[in-house]
């Protein structure tokens, strides 16, 4: 079924009469699934440096917001009301502190009939959440942002790869 015959008008998590529903996936082929996303978590010149230094009480932010965003892939399914539960083969987030950004990024790879692309985006919020969590004593102006699917590749969709990987949609990279 295409988006265009779908029912609802093409919204595939909708029914003929409206109603939410899981999609039924037992029709597609399993295939080799990937998805990157990003975000970001803007802090103050004084958090900035006490990432760079490791010197946050609560001990290493970027091991536990790592740590977060892997549980927090794993357990999109329970997160995300429509989302189906599925078998993650790979997990890595990455933390790029520039300036006064903090950079994430999450790869999410499956082998699957559906995946990747959600798992990724809960990742790299989960993590935005823990670095303020943990940092919030210092700094509780940081703003949390910028998060946005990046690049995706596998299932019928074929593959997708933003324009500008950094830039908000309209906004300038």
């Amino acid at each position: 079924m295409t988006k265009k015959d779908s029912p609802a008008g093409g919204f595939s998590h909708l029914d003929e009469r409206g109603e939410l529903r899981m999609v039924d996936v037992s029709g597609k082929d399993a295939t080799v699934r990937t998805a990157i996303a990003g975000g970001e978590v803007r802090v103050s010149p004084e958090l900035a440096g006490r990432l760079h230094r490791g010197e946050v009480a609560k001990g290493n932010v970027f091991a536990a917001a790592h740590a977060a965003g892997v549980l927090a892939a794993k357990r999109t399914a329970e997160l995300i009301p429509l989302c189906h539960p599925l078998l993650l083969d790979q997990i890595h987030l990455a933390f790029d502190l520039r300036a006064e950004v903090v950079e994430i990024s999450a790869r999410v790879r499956l082998t699957g009939r559906t995946g990747a692309e959600m798992e990724a985006l809960t990742a790299v919020s989960v993590a935005a959440l823990t670095i303020y969590d943990m940092c919030k004593a210092i700094d509780r102006e940081m703003v949390i942002g910028n998060i946005r699917l990046i690049e995706k590749e596998g299932g019928r969709a074929g593959h997708f790869r933003r324009a500008r990987p950094g830039a908000p949609r309209g906004g300038k990279a």
